[in-house]
């Protein structure tokens, strides 16, 4: 019987938190390595193939890169010159764009300098190639050649040439006024067709600066105040949820039958058969709103205990921020991190975009293309993407998961570690980068289809009949749903990881198991405890408003102040939900502490409870 015991023990495995850390998914974090590294080799290999200098330099329609000295290129003619002195790309049409392939259909020169001013004719070109020494026809004219030759109708610029001027760092010319590109911004140009009141609303930003740079500082304040004091608004704001649910539901009923009695009495003097059919609907109405109340009344009642559970749990997360302040700003590293790796991201697509060797098009001007298999890199480049930023954001569950649950299995609050959240990084760097490139690879599989349908649905758009809309639309919710529900369930398997240092699989089970168990419990976390962080956001998207209304109406003489107003709420919302997420991260990571804290303890000597007083 006890070798029987001991296997059903062991069978068993009890919760053990924060006893043992070992390494977790040790091969998923050699992938994840390797696929890193693979991303490095495409931004070498672009770069060894002269894509940067490219992208930098720009290059002209022959293949020669501005600024250099350059190489033939077979069956090109105008290849291989040295163009060291002509450090700038120009286009001879350049609002000349293609929409279809995003690209300008023209023909693309190096040039010593811009023209800074507007070229009508051809002599105004050839007057302003010998003065500034920058030549803007094909490199076979000569200047004295631009008005006598026949060629110079197709090898100089459409005329008049618009004023323009080098893009910082990119050494393009570019025509300052954009109004040329109207076609390919058309959304902005129909919305401010007039140029004054473009004019007025950027003046209105510029203008009130200050005021909208102090209204974010405020936004950022109020977030912070929030996080410490909605552990003690809590209660007051799930009591005004339930008083506004139950007048709404009753109020509804009655009108409702209100409506009934009226029309009944009014039905019996006029007998016709639209009287008949809308008593009758009144009647179906009123009988089905009183059923949904009553169903509303009997839910509020046997989910009572729970909401006073989520009460509990919003001012535990109160107490935790109070003693992990670091907590507070974990959104703003996990943003610049993000923006870091998305800038080089960015740079890197650039890159691809100009790699490869030189191909001779249809009109006989060159073009860089991949051949072979390298031309799908930029689909690794993509999966890249998804995948190292949501391993991004899963750190940062793992993180605030790793210091909650230290938080809360540690009796004594004073032996908290210096800064629980850098011993949380510490263990996740050390033992769990591994689960985190699991989670997050999870989450990429079905983002990564979910594009690809948005892709198609918005590619077929107007060209697909209505079931086949119908139907990539329902799969492209079903994917949603999933990737919700998924990233809910990785969440808690970070949590469950950080507890007990068990691999993502098994954590994943547990935690599922604990969720299903206290099912009714997590609908009231899930439901009372979202509306109540979204009253938080439209409280302070209100409060920012309001201020931001009360100090731009001093300004309302000579700035439009809608814009920024716009621009002040939109920034409190990204705000407020930053801040807000962290928060329901933190209550969601100590609803899963509590479950198993009520499951493995019972209060008895040697299996005493960890919670706080205010979960007992």
């Amino acid at each position: 019987t006890s070798s029987l015991s001991s296997q059903h023990k062991s069978s068993k495995r009890e919760w053990k938190p924060l006893e043992d850390h070992s390494c977790t998914d040790v091969p998923w974090l050699l992938l994840f390595i390797l696929f890193c590294v693979g991303m490095g080799f495409i931004c070498g290999f672009s770069i060894a193939t002269g894509a940067a200098s490219r992208l930098l330099s720009g290059y002209d329609s022959y293949g020669n890169i501005c600024g250099q000295k350059n190489v033939k290129v077979e069956g090109i003619i105008n290849s291989g010159l040295d163009l060291t002195h002509k450090k700038y790309v120009f286009f001879l049409d350049p609002c000349n764009i293609d929409l279809v392939h995003q690209k300008i259909k023209s023909l693309a020169l190096c040039v010593s300098a811009c023209p800074r001013k507007e070229l009508k004719t051809l002599a105004d070109i050839q007057k302003f190639a010998e003065t500034n020494g920058s030549t803007l026809c094909s490199y076979e004219l000569q200047p004295s050649e631009y008005t006598t030759d026949p060629r110079a109708a197709k090898l100089c610029p459409k005329y008049p040439v618009p004023e323009s001027a080098p893009i910082p760092f990119f050494h393009r010319c570019a025509p300052v006024n954009i109004s040329c590109y109207a076609k390919f911004a058309e959304a902005l140009i129909t919305f401010v067709s007039d140029s004054s009141v473009l004019h007025r609303l950027i003046s209105g930003v510029m203008t009130s600066k200050e005021i909208i740079m102090g209204l974010c500082l405020l936004s950022l304040v109020l977030s912070m105040i929030l996080m410490v004091i909605i552990r003690y608004i809590s209660r007051v704001l799930v009591w005004i949820l339930t008083i506004l649910v139950i007048l709404g539901s009753l109020g509804g009923t009655g009108v409702l039958w209100w409506l009934y009695a009226k029309q009944r009495m009014s039905a019996s003097a006029v007998e016709t058969q639209i009287a008949k059919d809308n008593l009758q609907a009144l009647l179906i109405y009123a009988i089905s709103a009183t059923v949904f109340t009553v169903i509303l009344f009997l839910i509020m009642l046997v989910m009572r205990k729970r909401v006073a559970l989520t009460i509990a749990l919003f001012h535990v997360a109160g107490k935790v921020f109070i003693h992990l302040p670091l907590l507070v700003f974990q959104p703003f590293w996990t943003f610049f991190v993000l923006i870091l790796f998305w800038t080089y991201w960015i740079t890197v697509l650039l890159f691809l975009g100009t790699t490869g060797s030189p191909v001779p098009n249809e009109e006989g001007f060159v073009e860089f293309k991949m051949v072979g298999p390298l031309k799908y890199m930029w689909w690794y480049h993509v999966v890249g993407l998804i995948w190292i930023s949501e391993f991004i954001l899963a750190c940062q569950q793992m993180t605030v998961a790793g210091a909650v649950v230290t938080y809360y299995f540690t009796r004594e609050k004073r032996n908290l570690p210096f800064t629980p959240i850098l011993a949380s990084v510490n263990r996740l760097v050390c033992y769990h980068l591994g689960t985190v490139a699991k989670g997050s690879f999870i989450i990429t599989l079905v983002k990564i289809p979910r594009m690809i349908l948005m892709y198609i649905h918005t590619q077929l758009k107007g060209k697909e009949n209505a079931c086949a809309r119908c139907m990539l639309k329902a799969c492209i919710c079903c994917l949603w749903c999933l990737e919700k529900c998924l990233t809910y369930l990785n969440q808690n398997a970070y949590t469950a990881t950080a507890i007990n240092s068990t691999n993502f699989c098994t954590s994943a089970k547990d935690a599922f198991v604990i969720l299903v168990e206290n099912a009714l419990r997590v609908a009231a976390i899930n439901t009372v405890g979202d509306f109540m962080l979204f009253l938080g956001k439209v409280l302070i998207v209100c409060s920012t408003g309001l201020a931001g209304i009360m100090l731009l109406n001093y300004q309302r003489d000579y700035t439009i102040w809608v814009l920024p107003l716009i621009i002040v709420c939109l920034f409190a919302f990204l705000v407020a939900h930053c801040f807000l997420s962290i928060y329901e991260m933190v209550v969601d990571v100590l609803f899963l502490c509590f479950a198993i804290d009520t499951k493995y303890n019972d209060g008895s000597p040697g299996r005493e409870f960890y919670m706080d007083k205010v979960l007992m």
